[in-house]
């Protein structure tokens, strides 16, 4: 009998007396017998319950009961996404407040500088504030889209709060691609792009029409991310807001990242929010409905090889 017919008969007579399988019993042997034994990494892989919501469009600068309802929709989502078992909540661009462009504007004829002390500031740094404690009491992350202010800049930056599950401000991202609008009457452009790390998985952040600028997602592909989010407010127009959403998963393909895309329930009927897998194709969404909602979906680290991969070999062969 060869040696190696005599060990299988061996393995065959332990899992008769054990019971295990022929891999266990494979392994046990070979282990008092003093050879290698292949070992198999147990570490699991790093995965995030990453939650996107969709949430009311809210447009008047001037309306603090508006901002109000915002922040008591925006509790209410925390805590069902906290129930679904999520570890960050990501929500659209100016989740509180969107402010038309008309009713900032200093001249009714035409659109002008926008005057920012229309907008309800005290009621939002107190929405922002309940918010934080949400995010405390749920020990849940949450991405926040809202206007802020540095003392000595002239207009506000449309920013992405990075709230921790203590309640604490971890990170801020200045939307850096702003709109012709946007740019001439509204906001400061921002400078840096802005990855977290979260249970092993690292994410960007991206915000308004950014979706639409490749640079912004190779960067994030440099800087080793596994995901984007992208917090927008997608135009009601079906037409125009599908067409970001073709980006989003075209930029998710082609760089192999999952997205996060979350904006307001006006495009939702067409443009739902939800998670892009690193393929291109929807994960998950929220319901086609003109409603506040959120979905859980689990995403992993960036895959390896696919477009992404042969995009590159052919960027290195130049």
């Amino acid at each position: 009998m060869t040696a190696d017919r005599a060990r299988k008969k061996r393995v065959r007579a332990r899992m008769a007396r054990t019971g295990e399988s022929y891999t266990a019993a494979l392994r046990h042997l070979r282990s008092a017998e003093g050879d290698d034994v292949p070992t198999t990494d147990t570490t699991p892989a790093p995965s995030l319950r990453l939650a996107v919501a969709q949430t009311t469009l809210r447009t008047d600068p001037a309306d603090a009961a508006a901002i109000r309802a915002g922040a008591r929709e925006v509790l209410a989502l925390m805590r069902e996404a906290r129930a679904r078992g999520a570890d960050l909540l990501q929500l659209p661009e100016a989740t509180l407040c969107f402010p038309d462009k008309r009713l900032l504007s200093r001249s009714r004829e035409e659109i002008t500088d926008a005057d920012w002390s229309r907008l309800a500031w005290d009621e939002l740094d107190r929405a922002v504030a309940a918010i934080r404690s949400g995010a405390r009491e749920l020990s849940l992350r949450t991405v926040l889209g809202v206007q802020t202010r540095a003392a000595e800049a002239p207009r506000p930056r449309s920013s992405l709060l990075v709230i921790g599950p203590d309640g604490a401000i971890e990170a801020q991202y200045d939307e850096r691609r702003l709109s012709r609008t946007k740019e001439a009457h509204l906001y400061e452009r921002g400078h840096a792009q802005v990855t977290i790390d979260v249970g092993g998985i690292r994410l960007g952040l991206a915000s308004g029409l950014e979706v639409l600028f490749g640079d912004v997602f190779l960067g994030y592909e440099d800087a080793g991310a596994d995901a984007v989010l992208v917090s927008c407010q997608a135009p009601a127009d079906a037409d125009a807001s599908y067409g970001l959403v073709i980006s989003a998963l075209a930029m998710a393909r082609q760089h192999g990242l999952s997205i996060g895309w979350s904006a307001s329930t006006a495009s939702a009927a067409h443009a739902p929010s939800g998670v892009i897998g690193p393929d291109g194709r929807w994960a998950a969404t929220c319901p086609e409905q003109e409603r506040p909602a959120v979905v859980v979906h689990e995403i992993g680290a960036r895959p390896e090889g696919g477009p992404r991969a042969w995009r590159r070999a052919m960027v290195a062969a130049d």
